[in-house]
């Protein structure tokens, strides 16, 4: 009887796909999903090339979707930031430019 293995880090990209979405909202978030997905990928082709030899997709892809989720947020958070430092940056200017005249 042929018995079938599970993906390699599937439940290691499970967890950082996990750990993306909760610590979105800090920088890791950006970096957990990123290693998610990268780690993801090799699972995904191992198991496009042979599907009858391997068990635990599912959740190596909930962790792949999970890890883009991740690394979305992440992203619309340091962008947020930026936008939020260039407000409060022209503001300081313009409010010094105001006591100094």
């Amino acid at each position: 009887m042929n018995q079938k293995q599970l993906l390699p880090n599937s439940t290691v990209v499970l967890v950082l796909g996990i750990c993306s979405i909760v610590f979105g909202c800090f920088f890791v978030g950006l970096i957990l999903g990123i290693i998610g997905i990268s780690m993801a990928s090799k699972g995904r082709k191992m198991y496009r090339d042979n599907p009858e030899l391997y068990e635990g997709y599912g959740a190596l892809n909930a962790g792949w979707i999970m890890s883009i989720i991740g690394t979305v947020i992440g992203g619309l958070y340091i962008f947020y930031w930026i936008i939020a430092v260039a407000i409060l940056g022209g503001a300081g200017f313009s409010l010094l430019q105001l006591m100094g005249s």
